[in-house]
């Protein structure tokens, strides 16, 4: 099945992990695929035609604003934009100690800052940036990768509070699109065999994990469902997507 063909994607942080899983299912569906990140190299990737890579650090307005002006150039413009760069993950462990799951009192500030820099604020410039096109279309699907720390306590405070605005920020811009054919949603991946993941499986119990395919499906999924109205503005659970 390529129920995209002719769809233009582009995945923020899709170097690595659920990015690049996501970017590839895009790309065996069909759709023309970019992807972003830091460590991106221009061009095709791993020699696929479909997807391209464009080098971008998310905390760079110019250098956002350079992809998007870059895909407009080259496409009908953006139907479909995942969400899942993320900042923060830097140096867990600092001077010989893990700081990622401390209380927040002995959190370093710098990871409040880099997860909203690189991840609620780089979600929502590039969903500003992608969202005129779509609504001049009266087409489009956003996603926003987040997680279950925005519902229950997961290893800090920052992250919670950064996953919460995500999905906040997927209700309230759903309500601004709906009135325009446009589609946001929030997406929750379980546990990812990325390559962070893979290097600390020793201490983890894989038994019930996703590769980032699977994630990368889900997204295919609701990209290629002519009802996904019907999700917009709520939280998903790729699980249960699959399921569905």
């Amino acid at each position: 099945m390529r129920n995209l063909q002719d769809k233009v994607a582009v995945v923020t942080g899709g170097t690595y992990g659920v990015g690049r899983g996501v970017a590839v299912a895009l790309a065996r569906q069909g759709a023309q695929v970019f992807v972003t990140g830091r460590s991106v190299q221009d061009g095709a990737i791993d020699g696929d035609d479909d997807v391209t890579g464009i080098r971008c650090d998310h905390r760079n307005d110019e250098d956002v604003m350079a992809v998007f002006e870059r895909v407009a150039r080259a496409t009908h413009g953006v139907d479909i934009l995942v969400n899942n760069v993320w900042g923060g993950y830097e140096r867990m462990v600092e001077d010989g100690a893990l700081t990622w799951a401390q209380p927040f009192w002995e959190q370093p500030l710098w990871r409040w800052d880099g997860m909203f820099a690189a991840g609620v604020r780089a979600h929502y410039h590039a969903s500003r940036l992608a969202a005129p096109s779509m609504v001049a279309r009266r087409r489009g699907v956003i996603v926003n990768i987040s997680f279950w720390a925005a519902q229950k306590h997961i290893a800090n405070v920052a992250y919670g509070v950064s996953k919460a605005a995500t999905d906040k920020m997927t209700a309230d811009m759903a309500v601004e699109l709906r009135s325009h054919g446009v589609t946001v949603v929030s997406l929750y991946p379980g546990l990812v065999r990325t390559e962070k993941v893979m290097e600390a499986a020793e201490w983890l119990d894989l038994t019930n994990s996703e590769s980032p395919e699977f994630i990368g499906r889900a997204v295919a999924a609701l990209a290629g469902d002519p009802e996904v109205a019907r999700h917009t503005g709520t939280v998903l659970v790729a699980a249960a997507l699959a399921a569905e």
